[in-house]
């Protein structure tokens, strides 16, 4: 009983003060979520727009749309989508649009990912869990929200470097304060 009671008191203590130390507050977390969830079920019942092919994240209110679509207009249903949601402050709609690629190609664009998700990951001044990395026909787009300018130049010059990457495409953005 008494290991119960210390076991509860414990994870309450943690449930409040864990946030306390993150970028962002409970509050930020939890809206932040509820608004990332919404916009991609929003997606799934927008017809026309692949919703398995949109990145979605949030961060204080701010939407950033990322992955490839291979029309302009499934680019622009996904943003309406988005500011559509309660909350959202901002949306960065970095959607690419690239057409269609054959089975070998999808083969060696995930391939590409992989060595690049490398690259970042061996990077000691790069955070590379921060970073979407997703490729089509060889054209590589890093999305995400991460820390720093300096953090997102070094990204994009490790992927450059990466063979078989044809281009970049910067989807990245400075966390907003």
């Amino acid at each position: 009983m008494q290991s119960r009671i210390f076991g509860s008191l414990f994870a309450i203590v943690l449930a409040f003060s864990t946030p306390a130390l993150a970028d962002k507050t409970a509050g930020n977390v939890l809206d932040d979520s509820g608004i990332a969830s919404s916009v991609k079920a929003g997606l799934v019942g927008e017809k026309g727009v692949p919703s398995g092919d949109v990145n979605v994240e949030v961060y204080k209110g701010v939407v950033l749309l990322s992955g490839f679509v291979t029309e302009q207009a499934q680019k622009d249903a996904a943003g309406r989508v988005a500011k559509g949601v309660s909350g959202v402050k901002e949306v960065r709609n970095q959607i690419t649009v690239h057409p269609k690629t054959s089975m070998g190609t999808k083969l060696d664009d995930t391939t590409l990912v992989g060595k690049v998700k490398a690259a970042l990951i061996d990077a000691g001044d790069v955070e590379a869990n921060q970073i979407n990395v997703e490729a089509r026909g060889g054209v590589v787009q890093l999305g995400g929200f991460v820390k720093s300018s300096a953090m997102r130049d070094r990204a994009i010059k490790i992927t450059k470097d990466v063979s078989g990457v044809k281009s970049v495409v910067d989807a990245m953005f400075v966390k907003p304060k």
